[in-house]
């Protein structure tokens, strides 16, 4: 319902391009149980949004949805998913996870055609750093036209 009322308070500015993303409870569903693909649906028939993807999702679900994703649109799809760490109740702490881990998942989410990457609820300057690195060597390493 938030995306629907999204694109349509975008038609009262319709100069104004959104992109649009879902947070999801597993590597087919939102967190309100919609399957993805009919959130990606939405996304690609409002000519307003222009991109859409995931955000503050646990990482390891983030491979699947974007695949999801690509067999929907051919809007850039974008990943911005929390750390993956999980908060642990009866030491009333997190559950850590390693910065490599996360931006060796951010290579598989490039794989998966994300075009915009980042990081949400509990990721580090360290995370963004190491994706701003893989894409620079992705750079690097991209043929010439020339």
């Amino acid at each position: 319902r938030e995306a629907e009322a999204l694109i349509h308070l975008l038609g009262e500015f319709p100069d104004i391009p959104a992109w649009l993303s879902f947070s999801c409870a597993n590597g087919e569903q939102n967190c309100r149980g919609e399957h993805f693909s009919q959130c990606i649906a939405l996304a690609h028939a409002a000519p307003q949004i222009v991109a859409a993807g995931v955000n503050c999702t646990p990482p390891q679900y983030v491979e699947s949805l974007l695949q999801i994703g690509a067999a929907h649109t051919d809007k850039p799809l974008a990943a911005y998913p929390n750390s993956g760490e999980i908060w642990h109740a009866p030491t009333r702490a997190w559950l850590p996870h390693t910065a490599q881990n996360f931006c060796a998942q951010a290579a598989t989410w490039r794989r998966a055609r994300a075009q915009l990457l980042g990081g949400c609820c509990r990721t580090t300057p360290a995370d963004i750093v190491q994706i701003r690195q893989l894409l620079q060597k992705e750079k690097r390493n991209a043929p010439s036209l020339l």
